[in-house]
């Protein structure tokens, strides 16, 4: 699963690397922003810094 965000958060840096117009660069960048704390919060979880269980 990673290596897929992985692949998505460089297609999104090239996207807005290539974007025009200044609207479709923050929608980029926020979705930029999403993908990159998913891909924190899978690797937290891989490492066991954080538990994937629910805390009751």
């Amino acid at each position: 699963m990673t290596i897929s965000l992985e692949q998505q958060i460089e297609e999104l840096r090239a996207e807005m690397k290539n974007a025009c117009d200044a609207n479709d660069r923050r929608v980029i960048a926020a979705e930029l922003e999403l993908v990159l704390a998913e891909l924190a919060a899978i690797e937290a979880e891989q490492d066991g810094r954080v538990s994937a269980e629910p805390p009751f």
